[in-house]
Parts: C-alpha cells; structure tokens; sequence
C-alpha cells in the first residue's frame, strides 16, 4: 500500500505483523520516551476546517493508506492526546487504532500483544476551561480529561463513571501534563490534537517526531477563515525556530508520507 522512497538507516524497528510491514512498507518504531503527531494536509497547509466536523476526512481525499497509517500509529501508542476543538470536530471519535482501517484491525492487535500494550490506548482530553461535550461517546468508554483546578470545578460529576478529571493546577502546564503522562507509564504519546495543541507543544519543546500526510489537494483561504495550518496560535519564527529532519518518505498514488525528527534549529 506504501512504497518506501527513502528511509534513514537504524532507525527503531518494532516487531511488526507480516500483514502490517508489507502495507507500510518496511518496519516501523520509536525510541523510549516518544511523543509523536500525525497530521493530513492539503498542498498549501491545510489541516483543518474548524466548521466541518471531520474535516480532515475531505482534506486526506479519502487515501486508503492515510487511514492505515493513522490506525498504526495509534496502536503503538500508549495514549492518545487530543484537544477539546479536536473532541467537538469529532463527534463520534474513539481514538481506537482499528476505527480509521477495519481490515487490519486484528494485526493492529496482534501489534499491541507484542509491545505488551492494553488492547486500546487511553484517550487523554485536554481543556482547561472544562467546556466539552459530556455526551461525548469517548467518555462512556473512560476517557482521561486533564484540566485545571477550575475546569474540574465546572465538570462536577457531569462525566460517566468510567471517565477520570485530573487537575493539573491552575493552568494546564504541557510539560506538566505530559510529564504526568509519563508518570502514569506511558513512554509513547501519540497527539491527535489540533494545530493550536500541536503549536503549543512544539513552542514546549515536546514533539520528537512529526508524521505529515501530504494530500494532492489544494484548500484554498479566505479572509475571515476558519480554515487552520498546521502551527496555529504559536509564533515560533523567528525566535523559536523548530525545523523537520526528515527519516522517511513513502508514497501511495499522489499522496505523500513524511517523517520527521523535530529539533530546534539555531537562528542567527
């Protein structure tokens, strides 16, 4: 299903099923901790349409292999960080790894056997005004919502039973949150969040590696838009400059699928 183009030598390589290599091309894996994104976008930036509900559906142009590669990350993941816009543009999201490509819905478990990984990942909400839907169906499936002080105040016990509030303080520090991540035994992270969780993080210093699907499509912008790029609310150039190495490439049709090592980049 993906063609490898190019691929850096001695990269992490996790015990991959037969069916799950020969679709992605090779193997895959990460170094202990991790904390890794995925995004989908179109040619000129595109990563979301915040008034679409499941946008990024349209803009990966409905690649087959864009939905295998969301589902294999997933499963290697120990959870799955998500932002509350990400939450109310996904109306009936569970983060599982077999939700975005059925067929391999039984390898991806076979791959979380041999990584000694739940049958699932948790899902972690991030709001710190505690503002989501609380009918959310993730919720019914015990989702974590880490919040501020204030957010857990204003969800009470409006969330299922099966679901846990933590505050992190007043504010919802990432590098806090992230930490207690780590804490609860999660090496690998896997966000979902949207471009201003992803921003925030980026600015933190807290993505090692990015996956960006390059979809052959072209958005478009207007001016008022509520059309999002990739890096939204965040100003990282030119104080922060954060650049891309990138460890791999493949391809299916006229969709491209890049990996890179994020690292800081000095500026002159």
């Amino acid at each position: 299903m993906l063609d490898l183009l190019f691929e850096d030598e001695g990269l992490p390589s996790f015990d991959l099923p037969e069916e799950l290599a020969r679709l992605y091309g090779g193997s895959l894996g990460f170094a202990t901790p991790r904390l890794y994104a995925n995004f989908v976008s179109t040619l000129d930036g595109v990563v979301a349409i915040s008034s679409v509900p499941e946008s990024n559906r349209i803009i990966a142009a409905g690649s087959e292999a864009d939905r295998f590669l969301m589902g294999l990350l997933r499963a290697c993941a120990g959870v799955i960080v998500v932002g509350s816009g990400t939450l109310h543009g996904s109306p009936k999201g569970l983060w599982a790894p077999d939700g975005p490509h059925p067929p391999t819905g039984d390898a991806l478990a076979e791959l979380r056997r041999r990584l000694s990984l739940p049958p699932e990942p948790e899902v972690a909400i991030l709001t710190r005004s505690g503002s989501i839907d609380v009918a959310h169906p993730v919720f019914e499936k015990g989702a974590l919502v880490l919040t501020t002080l204030w957010g857990k105040a204003v969800l009470g016990t409006k969330l299922p039973a099966a679901s846990t509030v933590v505050a992190l303080g007043e504010d919802l520090d990432l590098g806090e949150t992230v930490a207690w991540l780590r804490e609860r035994g999660h090496a690998h992270v896997l966000t979902e969040g949207g471009p201003t969780v992803f921003g925030a993080m980026v600015a933190a210093g807290l993505v090692d590696e990015l996956f960006l699907t390059v979809s052959p499509l072209l958005a478009g912008r207007f001016q008022p838009d509520d059309r999002l790029q990739l890096v939204e609310e965040a100003r990282l150039l030119p104080d922060a400059g954060v650049g891309g190495r990138l460890s791999s490439a493949r391809r299916s049709g006229s969709h491209l699928f890049l990996r890179y090592e994020l690292t800081r980049q000095p500026q002159p």
